[in-house]
């Protein structure tokens, strides 16, 4: 079987092509000429250097190419400018299917990594419940807008293409970076959380993001959207405790602040960013997320429709995460 996995240097899709190399896939690695190469060293790897904003481009690339699945996991979660959001999360799917339809592939599945983020900060009233793939989407953040805009163009196309959405929570694991920033934080001695009330969260490790890739190969429906998390309700605080304890309990200080302090920074991280040209981790979608109190979402349709079950909950993944960045000196 042939896998083309776009974003194959990223963190979720660098998993996603070692986890196909030990299925015995064969595995062409969609990456981008300016793209790390740093974990496709294996020589089973094809890599393909992939232009995503001109279908026509992207066409002629993929040309001659025979692919039984396509794994979507390209795209931005930091951006300068809102614009470069819905030109690398929205036009590039969107090339990228075209260029697949104009080719004529005949795919069994193209699987769309998106985000819990396209519903945005909904069901936030007290006591908090599960949000459904039938709610209505409100985006809060210019992220989950450009991932909501390529789920809407696949749906766009109707039942002739083979396409299934993931929609991850909170997704760490070995490799990530954002998370890491709140690990290296705590080893630094300051354990910083922001906002006063309850706030229900969720993850997924990068593991079982990649599970529900391969199930989703050979199950589910076409044009369905499943969640993803590892089944779990969390408290702010569970995250950075774990790390904590994984890191050996070093001392540290607890400062908790109220969302202005947040707001503050994150405008300053914003306008640092301009000035610099480097994006910071800090931002004003950082804050719309970091304010947000519900993170539940329902996971039963993609249990029971792709046979999906977390093996990793938060404690376990966490210490494997640290353990990563402890081996491989990022801590």
């Amino acid at each position: 079987m042939n896998l083309l996995v776009t974003g194959a240097s990223g963190f979720i899709g660098s998993f996603v092509v070692e986890e196909a190399l030990r299925r015995g896939m064969e595995v062409w690695a969609g990456v981008r000429k300016s793209s790390s190469r740093q974990y496709l060293q294996d020589s089973r790897i094809h890599l393909l250097e992939l232009d995503f904003s001109s279908a026509d481009t992207l066409r002629e690339q993929l040309r001659g190419h025979h692919f039984d699945y396509v794994v979507h996991a390209a795209g931005a979660t930091k951006c300068l400018h809102t614009d470069d959001f819905f030109r690398i999360n929205t036009e590039g799917t969107k090339h990228l299917v075209d260029a697949l339809l104009a080719l004529n592939m005949p795919l069994k599945r193209f699987i769309y990594l998106s985000s819990l983020s396209v519903f945005g900060a909904i069901r936030e009233q007290q006591p908090y419940q599960e949000i459904d793939e039938n709610d209505l989407p409100r985006p809060n953040t210019a992220y989950g807008r450009s991932k909501l805009e390529a789920e809407r163009y696949l749906d766009s196309i109707g039942n002739d293409f083979p396409y299934i959405v993931l929609r991850p929570t909170g997704v760490y694991g070995p490799r990530e970076k954002d998370y890491f920033l709140m690990a290296k934080s705590i080893k630094q001695h300051m354990d910083f959380s922001v906002g006063f009330r309850r706030q229900d969260i969720t993850f997924v490790y990068v593991e079982d993001v990649v599970q529900a890739v391969f199930l989703a190969f050979d199950h589910g429906m076409n044009g369905r959207k499943y969640f993803l998390s590892d089944g779990n309700i969390y408290q702010s605080s569970d995250f950075s405790d774990y790390i904590y304890e994984a890191l050996g309990r070093p001392f540290r200080v607890k400062v908790k602040a109220p969302l202005w302090v947040l707001r503050l920074v994150t405008r300053i991280g914003e306008y640092w960013g301009h000035i610099t040209g480097r994006m910071t981790a800090l931002n004003n979608d950082k804050y719309n997320i970091l304010r947000q109190r519900n993170w539940r979402c329902n996971i039963e349709p993609t249990m029971d429709e792709l046979g999906y079950h977390a093996h990793y909950d938060l404690k376990r993944g966490t210490d494997l995460t640290i353990r990563w960045y402890q081996e491989n000196h990022w801590l």
